[in-house]
């Protein structure tokens, strides 16, 4: 980065430091003749130590020797130039420890507004920078950036005006509505607002069904929207979006993160997921390993494409290195073939000393589909480039959008998500599905699994045609090994053959591809069905048909605590309507389903009312 001034320098990095959480001194400065600076060194204030004192009771070492620091140099565009910079310290740092050093005076107040109010986080300053690449001072591209310092406390909520009226209001609104909707409120220790989780009764109802794979979308808390948004999210019998959670949190830390982890597993009673995958945030990282510790932790592929750093978008848009990089990424079966396909990639590319390819690859084991497709993924994972991601869940926040624009579209969108679930449901058990083919297979399937995932299956059975030939091999044990060779399109002109390795036990069932499709997906590939149906099967095993997409499963988004009528205290009024809401809900989700059960469910609630009437009290 580039500043106009020294003074601006130190600023930038003082707030840097006040956000990070230590102090900032000048280590050096160095002058011409003309005692004009022209070279800076600034550093942590733990940096080096004190010199021996020999006061009869001296003062203790507050210092640790820590490298962090930056060194700057005046240009000969008359521009301030950060030359070198070390960012990792040797000691704890924390934005929330309150801790003030000396140089914060400079900084001016962090306190954010927690009442309703006009006011602002306060800007620090704004500065016009230029991102100059690592390759030094002849790189022609140069980038414009407006980089605005903000002072944020880590510690609180930004509210701004109407905010907390407005989480008040979504809470009562969803209270009076659901009475399975929770929510949970973490305050610091001046008694304001720091985070906040929420959950409505169909968020927990689904849970049970569907809690195998769940991803955490960061993304407005990593791009510093005004929305703080964090949702945790799953996959239902369709393959559709559906909502585990939302919460808003004061920042990136990890108290925040753990807060909000341990929080949302209490309003799951106890049943962490599977497998959960989140962005490559290493505080992230460290919160999942603290509260799910025997969860598989993966890392969005499609998340790390998007945080590719711009200095190098010019070399990714080559169409050589991103041939190269796909084929790496997602053509490699085997673990040793994309450790040679990287080790040529970086070698011919000058990429060993990109930091982002370095992390890329120590992150490989929880990114590249070669190491994760042992994990079930259900189908929340791309393994291809032309595979789309999860889109953001909550897609009308933006940047700017307020929290009270926020809670005003999140009902809307949560009740298309149901009512888009309910129609694929209709669809599913009454519409007819289009064979393909004459392929048994399919044909079972088709009586088994909801309409969007048999349309997927339908693919791997069209696709099994392209399968040309299978060579039985090392039948000595009770499993055989079969190589199917696959023609897959290479471009328009042409197609190249793949082999694939399927391993299958008669006397089992079991069938495993090299290929893993149905851990990422949840349904059997075209090489595993081709063997199959080589050796004779007019049926897939059962093991291989999921209950978590099937149509013919009785599905009821409601909370079950653990009791019944029978083990509840009926003296208890309250017990009696948790018990009631309980069973209601029950009810409204029958009815919905179809006109007549709606009909019916209205007419006996009707009947049970004015019953319930005219019964005489016993006076509990």
């Amino acid at each position: 980065m580039e500043f106009e001034t020294y003074e601006d320098v130190y600023y930038f990095y003082n707030c840097y430091a006040k956000d990070q959480g230590f102090g900032v001194r000048v280590s050096n400065t160095w002058y011409r003749k003309s005692r004009e600076k022209y070279r800076g060194k600034l550093s942590c204030s733990s940096a080096g130590y004190k010199r021996r004192s020999e006061a009869n009771r001296p003062r203790p070492e507050t210092r640790t020797g820590c490298p962090a620091m930056i060194k700057f140099r005046l240009m000969e565009s008359c521009r301030w130039r950060i030359i070198e910079a070390e960012l990792e310290h040797n000691h704890l740092i924390s934005p929330v420890s309150g801790k003030f050093y000396k140089s914060h005076k400079q900084v001016g107040s962090s306190r954010t507004v927690l009442e309703d109010g006009a006011g602002e986080a306060p800007k620090a300053r704004t500065f016009r920078t230029v991102v100059v690449d690592a390759g030094g001072d002849g790189n022609p591209q140069l980038q414009d950036v407006d980089k605005r310092v903000w002072v944020h406390d880590f510690n609180q909520l930004n509210l701004k005006e109407g905010d907390a009226r407005a989480v008040h209001d979504f809470f009562r609104r969803s209270q009076l509505n659901d009475p399975q909707f929770f929510y949970a409120m973490d305050h610091n220790e001046k008694g304001t607002l720091r985070n906040v989780f929420w959950a409505d009764g169909r968020c927990r109802g689904a849970f049970k069904y569907f809690h195998d794979v769940v991803a955490i979308d960061t993304t407005c808390l990593t791009r510093k929207y005004a929305v703080p948004l964090v949702v945790f999210v799953g996959t239902n019998h369709h393959g559709q979006l559906i909502i585990f959670g939302c919460g808003l949190l004061a920042g990136e830390t990890a108290d925040s993160y753990t807060w909000l982890f341990r929080t949302w597993l209490t309003m799951m009673l106890g049943h962490p997921p599977q497998t959960i995958i989140t962005n490559q945030s290493k505080v992230l990282q460290a919160a999942i390993s603290e509260v799910f510790p025997k969860a598989s932790h993966l890392i969005s592929l499609v998340h790390l494409m998007e945080s590719y750093p711009c200095r190098f978008r010019g070399l990714f848009d080559s169409d050589a290195v991103r041939l190269d990089f796909n084929r790496a990424v997602y053509d490699s079966v085997k673990t040793e073939e994309f450790e040679t396909a990287w080790e040529r990639l970086t070698k011919r590319f000058g990429l060993l000393e990109s930091d982002w390819f370095k992390t890329f690859y120590e992150d490989r084991k929880r990114c590249v589909p070669v190491y994760v497709k042992d994990t079930f993924l259900a189908g929340l994972f791309p393994i291809q480039p032309t595979d789309s991601a999860p889109p953001m869940l909550l897609s009308y926040v933006h940047e700017k959008t307020s929290l009270t624009e926020f809670f005003v579209k999140y009902d809307e969108v949560a009740q298309t998500m149901n009512h888009m679930e309910t129609m694929a449901d209709v669809e599913s058990r009454n519409g007819s599905c289009v064979l393909r083919s004459r392929c048994h297979f399919e044909l079972q399937v088709s009586k088994l699994y909801t309409s969007t995932v048999f349309k997927r299956f339908q693919d791997e059975v069209e696709a099994m045609y392209s399968c040309t030939s299978t060579i039985q091999m090392n039948d000595d044990g009770p499993t055989e090994t079969h190589i199917v060779r696959e023609h897959v399109p290479h471009d328009v002109n042409r197609s190249e053959a793949r082999e694939f390795e399927v391993s299958y036990n008669p006397s089992e069932g079991d069938v495993k591809c090299i290929c893993r499709l149905f851990n990422l997906k949840g349904y059997l590939c075209r090489h595993a069905l081709c063997v199959l149906s080589q050796c004779g099967l007019v049926e897939i095993p059962a093991q291989y048909l999921l209950s978590r997409w099937r149509k013919d499963i009785k599905r009821t988004y409601v909370v079950d605590h653990g009791h019944d009528s029978g083990t509840i205290d009926t003296r208890n009024p309250v017990n009696r309507h948790d018990h009631l809401c309980k069973v209601i809900v029950q009810i409204a989700e029958e009815g919905c389903k179809s006109r007549e059960r709606y009909k019916l469910a209205l007419q006996l609630l009707g009947e049970m009312m004015s019953r319930a009437k005219v019964v005489e009290d016993d006076g509990l």
